[in-house]
């Protein structure tokens, strides 16, 4: 098991993406701890699903845009587990509109769940990374920073951001033996497409990435385990400040 011993807060983790790396870093031996709003239901089962097979986890319903729960959340953590090894900033929010509708609340919204969350989990388990001379922190970007997306404006936007935010924290922590690094997913298929766009949308979505990716299937969650174990495992650990692009070959970069 590559993450035994090891403790991993995961943001946003009740479903899709978020919910399969945390079974997934379960299976590796993390203790993982669930962070999701939205959806407490769901957060339960995946901590259900993860004890059920032998697993450690636990659930923190904390607003990631807020430093005091944050805070709450890593405190809690170590009260538990003793440390933070690993994070992943993977909580974001992606509506779709025309730019120039786009209201100031919005777009300040959006930047506070996507990006904002970012620094302020980072900041939170940095003191306790810092502390034992390593740590790995992981964060979710999306393959549309490299494409460009009509009516993303907002969410492309931010996701650029933790791009650059991934490289100047990695120059920060080095130091201390902290990696950071940042994935890019492609056209993952979630709950949350099929929620937005319906099964009838979904066709339409398949022939567009069919004929733009390498390989012509939908990609889904599963498809993304390898690539954020390897970041939070020891293989990685002379790797930092980089972008993983992870879309079945649709932007070779």
């Amino acid at each position: 098991m590559k993450l035994k011993g090891r403790t991993a807060i995961i943001t946003g983790s009740a479903r899709s993406i978020g919910a399969t790396i945390a079974k997934r870093y379960a299976a590796e031996g993390a203790n993982v701890v669930i962070n999701d709003r939205s959806y407490p239901e769901l957060a339960d089962q995946v901590v259900d699903d993860i004890k059920s097979r032998g697993g450690e986890a636990f659930f923190y319903q904390a607003d990631v845009s807020k430093e005091a729960e944050v805070n709450a959340m890593v405190a809690e953590t170590i009260h538990r587990y003793g440390k933070v090894d690993i994070l992943v900033n993977n909580a974001a929010i992606d509506p779709r509109k025309v730019w120039y509708e786009i209201t100031e609340e919005e777009w300040d919204h959006l930047m506070a769940v996507n990006v904002k969350s970012q620094f302020l989990c980072a900041k939170a388990v940095f003191p306790s990374m810092r502390a034992q001379n390593y740590g790995k922190i992981i964060n979710v970007s999306s393959v549309t920073f490299l494409t460009g997306q009509a009516k993303f404006l907002h969410y492309v936007t931010s996701k650029g951001a933790v791009v650059g935010f991934t490289r100047a924290l990695a120059r920060e922590v080095g130091e201390y033996s902290i990696n950071v690094n940042c994935i890019t997913p492609g056209a993952v298929y979630t709950e949350t497409e099929l929620e937005k766009v319906g099964a009838e949308g979904l066709v339409g979505v398949d022939e567009f990435l069919a004929e733009r990716q390498s390989f012509s299937r939908r990609m889904n969650s599963s498809d993304l385990e390898g690539a954020f174990v390897f970041l939070a495992s020891s293989d990685s650990d002379f790797i930092t400040g980089q972008l993983l692009n992870a879309d079945g070959g649709w932007v070779m970069h």
